[in-house]
């Protein structure tokens, strides 16, 4: 008598082009509320700018701890729900956006709207994996990474277009910003609604037990650490294009404002368009001599930035533009590559805490990064920019030590 096998078929993944349609309307609701800033709530309410400043800060100091519990659960439950939540919680910081009418309104707002901007970013990635994971075939991560970076990049800039035209006429009052908030939910919602019904990735039970033990393991993870120490480098560089450019061009050159429009539209069509292609054709290179190029051109971008001086606006404006390509060009493979490295170089039965955890590396940089740039910025013009190269140039050789530490199957994708 011959006694049967019982075979388990792997779960499967389906649903990435809605996953990444779904990133384009999510990106739209950023985009949409995006330009707004610190202005929208004194807009709508009376609260002065300063204590809106300080409600702020305070709802973000609350999302530092998700990192360390979205990683867990994400490990045990898959990424697909905490993603799923973090779209929620968006709407729901959005809608209360739309609502508030005091203090305690606004600090509900920003609450909602900080922890789901921080369960995003700690479980995308993961998602991203699982999902790659569980396609057939030898499918290249960082490609479907650079395809995520394209999709956000196009809904920010879909967004902010969209809310640059409905407030550029005269006299927009206080609905009009509620209306704004209100779009920006309902795109969250949808985002949420669609990845719930049609995106499946396998991820989870098979990952681990939703507890913090698991970071134990990435703690005595030197190269990982470093790794995370290296790229919130990489990650400031990220941030200081649109953090500091219009005091660059209106403080430091006395440039017209339009510029800064201009400069930050380009990259952001360039980034949109391009990545995927751009990452696929890197496939056969290792990711760590990726992200050092990348690094140099960071550093290359800075040094024009240092010695531009004004009253020269016959060649500000090609400098600036020429210097802006090769930032662009570092953006286009940092953002998939640098993800893509990541998460090779995580254990899969811990990669959602070790993928969370790498966040805090942009966290680091969303911290450092505006007082890093005034500081030295009232001291020298060029200070910031000279440091910034350095810390590029330090973050090369950090790099390519780390990488005889990596893992070698994480140094290339495939």
């Amino acid at each position: 008598m011959t006694v049967g096998r019982t075979t388990t078929t792997p779960p499967r993944s389906r649903g990435g082009a809605v996953l990444i349609g779904a990133l384009v309307v999510d990106s739209i609701g950023n985009g949409l509320f995006l330009p707004l800033g610190l202005i929208f709530f004194t807009r709508v309410t009376d609260v002065p700018l300063a204590l809106v400043g300080v409600l702020l800060s305070v709802a973000n100091l609350m999302q530092l701890p998700v990192p360390l519990v979205a990683g867990a659960l994400a490990d045990r439950f898959g990424a697909r729900p905490l993603v799923v939540l973090a779209q929620v919680l968006h709407a729901a910081g959005y809608l209360a956006a739309g609502l508030v009418t005091g203090p305690a309104g606004i600090l509900v707002a920003a609450v909602l709207t900080a922890l789901g901007v921080r369960f995003f970013w700690s479980t995308i990635f993961t998602l991203i994996a699982d999902y790659v994971d569980g396609r057939p075939g030898t499918t290249s991560r960082d490609y479907w990474y650079g395809w995520a970076s394209m999709s956000r990049t196009a809904g920010l800039g879909i967004g902010g277009v969209l809310t640059g035209i409905v407030i550029a006429s005269p006299g927009t009052d206080a609905d009009v910003f509620r209306m704004i908030a209100f779009g920006a939910a309902a795109c969250f919602a949808v985002a949420a609604v669609v990845i719930a019904v049609a995106v499946r990735a396998p991820g989870g039970t098979a990952h681990g037990t939703a507890t913090l033990a698991g970071y134990r393991e990435l703690l005595r993870d030197r190269p990982y650490l470093g790794l995370i120490g290296v790229n919130a480098v990489f990650a400031l560089s990220t941030i200081m294009l649109a953090l500091a450019l219009p005091t660059v061009v209106v403080i430091q050159l006395d440039a017209p404002a339009w510029l800064v429009s201009g400069i930050l539209v380009g990259n952001t069509v360039v980034v949109s368009l391009v990545t995927a292609p751009v990452v696929l054709r890197l496939r056969p290179y290792r990711r760590t001599r990726v992200l050092a190029v990348a690094a140099l051109l960071w550093a290359s971008w800075s040094v024009p930035l240092a010695v531009l001086r004004p009253g020269q606006s016959w060649w500000v404006v090609p400098v600036l533009a020429g210097a802006t390509v090769l930032y662009t060009a570092a953006s286009v493979v940092h953002a998939p590559v640098s993800a893509g490295l990541a998460a090779a170089a995580a254990p899969l039965a811990t990669r959602g805490r070790y993928l969370a955890t790498f966040q805090y590396s942009f966290t680091l940089a969303e911290i450092v990064g505006p007082g890093f740039f005034t500081t030295l910025f009232a001291i020298r013009h060029g200070l910031p920019w000279l440091a910034l190269a350095a810390l590029n140039g330090l973050a090369v050789v950090a790099l390519l030590a780390l990488e005889r530490r990596l893992p070698a199957p994480a140094l290339r994708d495939g």
